[in-house]
């Protein structure tokens, strides 16, 4: 046999590898649908005025303002985003690079995890895709939600305090699905030991919370 088919399929066959390796780009791949839904949905939302009979009612000035940017709902949504200062030239091009490793693990998954390994620039990929859903969730929240809010009236607001959810719930699946013994069931645990007392709400906040205390 030959050695490099011969190594593909030990790696394929190797469950401690492959098992890694598959739960990364599956993590991955989550992230970035989780960072999509962010940049589109979140403006589609702000568009929306309802729904009727005929489903939602979109403002017209989502035409407009958002999707007349490009062919791409995607890529229109980023330039709007762009537009209100919420992320940079830099942010796009980090965008870029995070889609183009998603397309190598879902159209190439097989080659992937079998013989080339992860992406050489994955890990990098990772923080950049974390750091961006960060910061359009964050920019959402402390520029639109918090600001029609009358409860923070007067308040001063400090972005490191904000945790959004979707990034806390990208945490929680790292931790869960790869990490050791104890962090792995950190969650579960805390879950039981809270959900007999609390309610629901408090005890998600509660496992907010000890995500990052272990951070």
């Amino acid at each position: 046999m030959d050695s490099t088919v011969q190594q593909s399929w030990e790696n394929f066959l190797n469950p401690d590898l492959m098992r890694h390796r598959l739960i990364s780009a599956s993590i991955y791949i989550a992230g970035y649908e989780s960072l999509k839904d962010a940049i589109i949905d979140r403006i589609r939302y702000f568009f929306w005025n309802g729904f009727d009979q005929t489903g939602d009612k979109i403002d017209p000035e989502y035409q407009s303002s958002v999707l007349s940017r490009n062919k791409s709902p995607l890529y229109a949504s980023l330039d709007w985003l762009k537009h209100m200062n919420a992320i940079d030239n830099e942010d796009i091009a980090s965008f870029d690079r995070i889609k183009n490793c998603r397309n190598v693990l879902a159209h190439r998954l097989f080659a992937t995890l079998s013989s080339e390994g992860l992406p050489s620039n994955f890990e990098k990929c990772f923080h950049e895709m974390v750091s961006l859903l960060r910061k359009v969730e964050v920019w959402w929240i402390k520029e639109v939600e918090i600001t029609t809010d009358p409860d923070f009236d007067g308040q001063e607001i400090d972005e490191d305090d904000i945790q959004p959810g979707r990034v806390l719930g990208l945490q929680l699946l790292c931790d869960i699905a790869l990490g050791d013994a104890e962090r792995s069931r950190l969650y579960f645990d805390e879950f039981q030991r809270r959900a007999g007392t609390d309610n629901l709400h408090d005890v998600a906040i509660g496992i907010g919370d000890t995500s990052l205390e272990q951070q």
